[in-house]
């Protein structure tokens, strides 16, 4: 898929110059089925909340029932708050291509096919979108990924928090089969890459 994440995280430390902004900040992510996504995010250090829930479609439709067909134009995405005193969106970002997605993966994410399972940053001021974009490029010409990035970037509308039996969803189901499949492994990949963020 990539080639190796020391290699990734080189690129994003020479190339991406971190945000300067007050605390607390807002970043929104989508990257597949949100429990992981969120569950990774809340082991970074200087994130103070992260929120799973839909992004890129109406009020009306913002329930998992009807998001999980495919056809609202949300995409299940985290609200992450943080303090950007402890943590930059550069680093984010790093987190977010490095270990809790692959961003070469259209509309899917796995097994889990769809359109809110599609890889996007919702950007919430010009700088971000503006970095989100730089960090897209960089990672296309040094050919990290073996394949395309496809991860959309766009303005975030609103977000909608998730029904709660979606929150912290992963802490409470540590044994579920598919959290220690697919979501487990995310964790330990962030521990072992970036080890300076983990918390």
């Amino acid at each position: 898929m990539k080639k190796s994440l020391f290699s990734l995280t080189v690129l994003f430390t020479l190339s991406i110059t971190p945000l300067a902004h007050a605390a607390p900040q807002t970043a929104v992510f989508a990257g597949g089925c949100f429990w992981g996504v969120d569950a990774v995010f809340k082991h970074v250090k200087g994130v103070t909340e992260v929120v799973s829930g839909y992004a890129g479609g109406k009020a009306a439709t913002a329930r998992y029932n009807l998001v999980s067909n495919g056809d609202t134009g949300h995409a299940e995405a985290v609200k992450i708050s943080f303090d950007d005193a402890r943590i930059s969106y550069a680093q984010l970002l790093q987190v977010f291509f490095s270990v809790a997605h692959n961003p070469t993966e259209l509309n899917r994410q796995g097994n889990d096919v769809g359109t809110q399972y599609r890889s996007a940053i919702f950007y919430t001021s010009a700088a971000q979108q503006q970095q989100a974009k730089n960090s897209i490029d960089s990672l296309g010409k040094a050919k990290v990924f073996s394949a395309p990035i496809v991860t959309q970037v766009l303005p975030l509308k609103q977000f909608f928090p998730a029904e709660d039996y979606h929150q912290n969803y992963l802490a409470l189901h540590l044994s579920q089969p598919y959290i220690v499949h697919h979501d487990l492994p995310k964790l330990s990949a962030l521990q072992k890459t970036f080890p300076a963020f983990y918390q």
